[in-house]
């Protein structure tokens, strides 16, 4: 998400990639030990964390709070490259091991196929598919659960998202389509419950960790989906126009985490070469920034920096419950008007 004067050098990044593949010998230059080095590392990284939130040390639990924060966001963005299959050549390796990633973001109240379904609608039809008008959703609610809302949301605290996720909870008990997930909701809700009740009962202070964690790293990966597109909105549904591949990469953007240091973008598993990865959704993680560099070289096509979009970010927080994402052109002054999207999550399918 940084530009650098001299564009974007890429060529670090790949480096960074090989780096990493030599990490583990030889046998790293393989796809699957590749992925399954990442995958261990989320799983340990993840165990790890929670374990440090119940020591007795501050220092140790502030490392756990930022390793579980570490941990989540590499599970999201690794659930989108299973959501891919990107990762296992058989679907099924990448159907379980989605699922369980999955369960650490706390994105398994949904379905496996209904994320994929999701996800995939988005590349196809080239547009942010949600379940209801936003804007509106927000300004017909009660002036008191409105004004609570716009309040959780100036202080950062991301209401809206955690409405999308409750909903998805919640959604086989109040509508008949979905009633067929009632007991699978429901003996989610009571283990995942069971397991938060074991963690509060051996250290309470761990389970204001994981929330302030939890609340960190939807924040991250809100950022990170906001600043990717400026599609409109699309209600599922209704009709919607259909959108072409020119309309695709001039709607879609790249936000890198650093270009002068290129393997700090592995914080996202590279999530942030998106204009690369809609070229070609088949492109694995690692080989992204080869990708990126073989289309745009230097050029720094769709590729916005950082501070503007942290700037962004703060500015707009509110604008974005009411209004559209903004728009961004070749003038590049413009990008200060890029208000980002809401609730464009894939981890939350409508």
């Amino acid at each position: 998400m940084v530009t650098s004067e001299n564009g974007c050098n890429v060529t670090v990044a790949i480096a960074a990639i090989k780096g990493l593949r030599r990490l583990g010998g030889r046998t790293m230059k393989s796809p699957l030990a590749l992925n399954s080095f990442a995958l261990s590392h989320v799983l340990i990284m993840y165990g790890l964390g929670v374990g440090l939130l119940t020591a007795h040390w501050w220092a140790l639990n502030l490392v756990g709070t930022l390793m579980l924060i570490h941990a989540l966001l590499l599970s999201a963005t690794f659930t989108h490259e299973l959501i891919h299959s990107n990762i296992f050549k058989e679907r099924s390796l990448n159907a379980f091991w989605g699922q369980v990633m999955t369960h650490l973001t706390g994105a398994c109240y949904a379905t496996w196929d209904d994320l994929v379904e999701h996800h995939f609608n988005h590349h196809i039809y080239h547009a942010d598919f949600v379940a209801f008008d936003i804007p509106d959703f927000i300004k017909r609610l009660p002036p008191g659960s409105r004004q609570v809302i716009v309040a959780l949301e100036w202080a950062y605290f991301p209401a809206f998202e955690f409405i999308l996720r409750l909903q998805i909870m919640i959604a086989p008990f109040y509508q008949s389509d979905k009633r067929q997930l009632r007991l699978r909701n429901a003996i989610l809700l009571i283990y995942r419950g069971a397991l938060f009740a074991l963690l509060g009962y051996f250290s309470p202070k761990a389970v204001v960790l994981y929330a302030i964690a939890y609340i960190s790293f939807v924040n991250l990966m809100r950022f990170a989906d906001a600043f990717h597109h400026t599609y409109d909105y699309a209600i599922v549904g209704q009709p919607f126009p259909k959108r072409d591949r020119v309309y695709e990469q001039a709607h879609t953007f790249s936000n890198l985490v650093s270009t002068t240091h290129p393997w700090l973008n592995l914080l996202y598993f590279n999530f942030g070469y998106h204009n690369a990865h809609h070229h070609d959704m088949r492109c694995p993680w690692y080989k992204l920034p080869e990708l990126h560099e073989k289309l745009y070289g230097n050029e720094l096509k769709n590729l916005l920096p950082l501070p503007q979009l942290i700037a962004n970010y703060h500015h707009f927080r509110l604008d974005r419950l009411f209004g559209g994402q903004g728009e961004v052109t070749e003038d590049t002054t413009e990008i200060a008007a890029f208000t980002g999207g809401i609730g464009v999550s894939f981890l939350t399918p409508p």
